[in-house]
């Protein structure tokens, strides 16, 4: 065996296992404030469908169809805004 050994540095190893935090490119997530907006404007339109265009069982669906998917959006799309750092 051979007296000098060559031995790798531990600190050349951790630089390549760190992962830095990146967003998604995904569409609410570039756009998150318009998604609120739209968010807001189907759980407007589903309290509308249901105030006064709910004789039938269809608008009733509609309405509650556009009142989820409006409150997943929102929320959704709020946790994609970015925070301010204090």
């Amino acid at each position: 065996m051979p007296t000098t050994k060559h031995k790798r540095k531990a600190s050349a190893h951790s630089k390549a296992k760190t992962v830095k935090n990146v967003h998604s490119a995904g569409l609410i997530s570039s756009h998150p404030k318009a998604f609120v907006l739209s968010g807001w404007f189907f759980v407007a339109l589903g309290i509308y469908l249901l105030a006064f265009e709910s004789q039938n069982n269809a608008m009733f669906g509609v309405a509650m169809l556009s009142l989820i998917v409006g409150m997943i959006t929102t929320i959704y799309a709020n946790f994609a805004i970015p925070k301010k750092k204090k």
